[in-house]
């Protein structure tokens, strides 16, 4: 999240989000009207002029323009980067089902084609899928606070991987955050003021309009739930079907809307640093488990593989290996528990590589979006969740709050620590939605949660089912970041019936995935309650 957009696609760099000076306008409606004054008119829908992303690919790309501020529609405009794929059986589209991969700052154009394929078919059948990289990323009208490409490789390369380790090293990481700050109050401040989940929730509605679709269907995945829960409470009347997947506590999010100074950074509210806690242990223990021919990594039983975990941590502490310093193997560790195939199969490769003190190989690159890669910089991300979610201001306090977090959570914690520790220090405080989040929706929202997620714990999709007015829970009893991309047939069509024809899941009901961490594929389906003649339904 975050968060980790953390998708196929890309690899997740530092996630970042900051303390928001507390803004006085709460958004409480579609209008973003501040408080007490009168409504705005409501801006044009865009015309979106589609043409080939590529010629003789599937993939349709577009551009939107929608106001920088919309309490002042006929002000400056900035421009949305969209892509589409049409529905693939003749005769039997539905309509438009809009997809945001999270990060935030992920980048819709690149993202959506790669993870296409995971779409249940059914619903690839019936919808146009369409994406779009949100305001401030990507190809859209982007926050880049770099003159020059060479400026932001060497600002990145100034900075300790993953997070820093030691006080020199903490010193450089602040001044390094310090430092972009500063660069980012230079570029474009009227961009960062409106750089919030209300003011990308505005954009969807506006791209739902430029469709044509009287009422919005959609999938959010990780920071993609929280902009779910946005728009369902700002346009609620217009919620036909909305589906999250590794969803967000959005009281976590925003703090309660508490207008008091938070004394714990976002992820540790949201139990991040537990929530990849436990999936690592599971990581360990299974490929314990197992023989080295399917887990690298493996000791020959899980307590073994735990402590030779354990061994390797402290030894990297002191002695890198290569660039692979602690700091960054603990990041890359977070990131590899995201998908569990190929992932947790490379992921122990890497640290077998390291435990024989070898720069492990670099990954498979994935296929070549049909746009080009954009700039997708650290700053995006926190122009967005630096914009929404309050985190401790002072950056002195956040090596005692990593302590305490590796007290109850280990290297993970450490990890999630510093992962908000960037928002200490950014610039602008945009005006944000802090709930409530209970806004009845003309239909009730689907919400999917797996039990052991690296990034967006399962009690955040248990929070967001009870604050929400209707909304039913979907378990994945699985492992990895999003059920998209980790698939379970069950999971598949109980989405597809959702999204064809409003169908919720039986209350209670629970999937499993397709193929077991570290085993061979077996049967798909497995429905564990509530719908066993679901499975199989989708390939």
């Amino acid at each position: 999240m975050l968060i980790s957009g953390r998708t196929a696609g890309r690899r997740r760099g530092a996630a970042v989000l900051t303390a928001v000076v507390t803004c006085s306008t709460v958004l409480t409606g579609p209008d973003l009207a501040a408080a007490g004054g009168p409504p705005s008119p409501p801006a044009s829908a865009p015309r979106l002029k589609w043409r080939p992303c590529v010629r003789g690919q599937a993939f349709d790309c577009a551009t939107a323009k929608v106001p920088l501020d919309y309490r002042n529609p006929g002000g400056r405009t900035i421009e949305l980067a969209v892509i589409k794929r049409k529905a693939t059986g003749p005769g039997r589209r539905i309509g438009t089902l809009f997809f945001n991969p999270g990060g935030p700052g992920g980048p819709g154009t690149v993202q959506m084609p790669q993870n296409y394929p995971f779409f249940p078919r059914e619903v690839r059948e019936r919808f146009d899928i369409v994406s779009w990289d949100t305001r401030g990323v990507g190809h859209s009208t982007a926050v880049n606070c770099f003159a020059r490409p060479g400026d932001a490789a060497a600002w990145e390369a100034s900075k300790p991987a993953g997070f820093p380790v030691g006080e020199q090293e903490r010193k450089t990481w602040i001044a390094a955050f310090e430092d972009l700050a500063r660069r980012c109050r230079q570029r474009d401040p009227e961009l960062l003021r409106h750089m919030s989940t209300a003011d990308i929730a505005h954009d969807l509605d506006q791209l739902r309009r430029a469709v044509g679709d009287a009422q919005l269907t959609y999938l959010g995945t990780s920071y993609g739930s929280f902009l779910g829960a946005t728009y369902a409470n700002l346009f609620p009347g217009k919620v036909r079907a909305l589906a999250v997947d590794s969803t967000i506590d959005p009281q976590a999010w925003t703090d309660h809307a508490s207008h008091t100074a938070p004394r714990r950074p976002i992820f540790l509210r949201m139990g991040a640093d537990l929530g990849a806690a436990a999936i690592l242990d599971r990581f360990l223990s299974l490929c314990g488990a197992t023989t080295t021919a399917r887990c690298a990594f493996s000791a020959g039983s899980p307590k073994a593989t735990r402590d030779r975990f354990d061994r390797l941590m402290r030894r990297l502490r002191e002695h890198p290996v290569g660039t692979w310093t602690y700091g960054k193997t603990v990041d890359d560790v977070v990131s590899g528990l995201d998908i569990v195939h190929p992932g947790w199969t490379d992921l122990a490769g890497r640290l077998q590589d390291l435990w024989r003190g070898r720069v492990p190989r670099p990954p498979t690159p994935l296929p070549a979006p049909p746009v080009p890669n954009p700039y997708t910089g650290v700053e995006q991300a926190s122009a967005i969740l630096c914009s929404d979610s309050p985190n401790p201001r002072d950056p002195g306090v956040y090596h005692a709050l990593e302590e305490a977090s590796a007290l109850r959570a280990g290297d993970t914690g450490r990890f999630w620590t510093w992962a908000a520790e960037p928002c200490a220090t950014w610039p602008v405080a945009a005006a944000r939605y802090r709930g409530p989040w209970n806004g009845p929706t003309a239909h009730p929202v689907l919400v999917i949660g797996t039990t052991y997620d690296p990034a967006t714990p399962y009690s955040g999709a248990q929070a967001m089912t009870k604050e929400l007015a209707h909304a039913r829970l979907l378990t994945h009893h699985g492992y990895g970041h999003t059920a998209l991309l980790n698939p379970s047939s069950c999971i598949k069509a109980y989405e597809s019936r959702y999204f064809i024809d409003g169908t919720l899941p039986p209350a209670g009901a629970v999937c499993r995935p397709d193929t077991p961490p570290f085993s061979a594929p077996r049967p798909s389906g497995g429905v564990a309650t509530g719908g066993g003649a679901m499975a199989g339904l989708v390939s």
